[in-house]
């Protein structure tokens, strides 16, 4: 039996955090180490239980992001998943920018949340689809007197762009344009390179704060 991953919740209401503790407890694989309801509780369980994930709401006293951005500057390896109700484009990149592995909305299913989370335990990251696309909206944006960073992309990549804004996956984008899906994902891999960026949200991130600035 493999190890099961050990989490943390901080949520100020005490039905939610019992809500997905119970969830994870029933798909297994999961070790609940603490939970609290605070800035101050998610900081001090962090050091007691050094969990392998731990989720944090952002509305709650002291604040999750700065919660964040403080248990982060101590212990940068800690992995951390904003689990919210927020859909602002400035809550997410701030969040992602300060280090969190992932932004999850609460409107996730138990399963959904539960895979999500193998995921950030294995080292991957994870936006919502529906947050990820927005941002993705963002970069497709005029930027007024500023260079415009698409212009380097090939029509094939602003085309698959495109649609990976509204929210395709690369599967869904190759049945659109008749393409294979390695295909996308290879063309993907050069939008990526050409706005030094990691992933498609960091994309997205970059023209969003390039348009804060303007």
């Amino acid at each position: 039996m493999s190890t099961p991953i050990r989490i943390a919740i901080v949520d100020d209401h005490p039905l939610f955090r019992e809500g997905v503790a119970r969830s994870l407890g029933e798909i297994g694989g999961f070790e609940l180490v603490g939970e609290g309801a605070s800035a101050e509780d998610a900081e001090r369980l962090v050091r007691a239980s050094m969990p392998d994930i731990l989720l944090l709401d952002i509305s709650m006293p002291g604040g999750g992001l700065g919660a964040l951005a403080s248990i982060l500057s101590a212990m940068p390896e800690q992995k951390i998943v904003m689990l919210t109700v927020s859909e602002t484009n400035a809550d997410v990149a701030q969040a992602l920018k300060a280090g969190a592995r992932g932004y999850v909305l609460k409107g996730v299913g138990s399963k959904a949340l539960a895979e999500i989370l193998r995921d950030v335990a294995n080292g991957q990251s994870y936006v919502s689809p529906s947050l990820s696309a927005r941002l993705l909206s963002d970069l497709l944006q005029p930027t007024g007197s500023k260079p415009d960073p698409l212009a380097q992309l090939t029509g094939r990549e602003a085309e698959i762009l495109k649609l990976v804004a509204e929210g395709l996956s690369n599967k869904e984008v190759a049945a659109r344009l008749s393409l294979q899906e390695k295909t996308v994902k290879h063309h993907m891999t050069r939008v990526l390179a050409k706005l030094n960026v990691r992933n498609r949200t960091e994309a997205a991130l970059l023209m969003h704060e390039a348009r804060e600035r303007n």
